[in-house]
């Protein structure tokens, strides 16, 4: 009877260590720059695209780093035509506008111009990561883009994949956008979270949200929703929940593939799909 309740006493021990683990490193957990490395491996210069280095300030000082890449020069050749839109690419949770480099050719070829940032503490910006702080770096980038590069509004798309669905969502419900492309999104960290350790109280411990769908229901833009029914990261039900969420007009394109990988395998339905979504957009 003794060793059982010490068992249980360990037992009991241990669980409300991991509780406190899961409280307390959330922001470890979900924020990850040093996956793939800080360093960056190679530029836009690798895949003979033209590119411009950018630094920007978020609203509390943090300096953030940045490629802005021109759209293509008339009569080049791309997937469809050259839009007149700029695109604002907001990555996931792991490494840096470095490890981006095929989605940065992917977005030439639909004739975009682009504009990618590190997050805080990612790649070579400053500071250390943040729900709030995230959310700040890519309103620097819109301000960027709208007060420096003098881009309306209506003619900046903004992309996010997976952790940067959420936040580019955030961003189109407080700024006017042109359009909002979400890829691989999740409904929320705790909703994730809570599929993936069920056994712990994960809604009452969450600190950091993302709440992507609730977001998205402040959008008041078009909306285009990527995800694949094969991701093994975010499972498609998280997409179809984000896309239902969203307010008319919207679409829902579905990919093949893992989470990492899908819009490459499904490359020629990505970028088709991309391409007519873009040509619906008003002038």
């Amino acid at each position: 009877m003794e060793m059982l309740a010490s068992f249980v006493l360990i037992a009991v021990g241990v669980y409300l260590a991991l509780l406190l683990l899961l409280f307390l490193m959330q922001s470890r957990l979900i924020h990850l720059p040093g996956v793939q490395g800080r360093e960056l491996e190679a530029t836009p210069a690798a895949i003979g695209l033209d590119w411009e280095e950018v630094t920007l300030s978020a609203a509390d000082g943090v300096k953030l780093h940045g490629w802005y890449l021109p759209a293509p020069q008339a009569g080049h050749r791309t997937i469809h035509r050259t839009f007149d839109r700029t695109l604002l690419f907001l990555h996931g949770n792991a490494g840096n506008i470095s490890h981006r480099l095929e989605s940065l050719e992917i977005f030439h070829e639909l004739g975009l111009a682009t504009l990618i940032i590190d997050y805080r503490g990612y790649g070579r910006s400053e500071g250390k990561p943040s729900e709030a702080g995230l959310y700040r770096d890519a309103d620097a980038a819109w301000q960027y883009l709208v007060e420096s590069r003098k881009v309306p509004p209506q003619q900046v798309i903004v992309f996010g994949r997976s952790l940067g669905a959420a936040v580019a969502a955030h961003l189109a419900a407080e700024r006017p956008v042109g359009g909002l492309i979400l890829e691989s999104a999740f409904t929320s960290v705790p909703d994730r979270g809570a599929e993936l350790y069920s056994i712990f109280p994960i809604r009452l411990l969450a600190r950091i949200y993302y709440p992507t769908a609730e977001w998205v229901k402040q959008v008041r833009a078009p909306v285009l929703v990527i995800h694949s029914k094969e991701d093994e990261l975010i499972p498609l039900p998280h997409g179809e929940a984000v896309y239902h969420a969203a307010p008319e007009p919207k679409q829902f394109l579905q990919i093949r593939g893992d989470h990492n990988s899908g819009f490459i395998l499904s490359r020629p339905v990505y970028m088709k799909g991309m391409a007519q979504w873009l040509e619906s957009l008003s002038p």
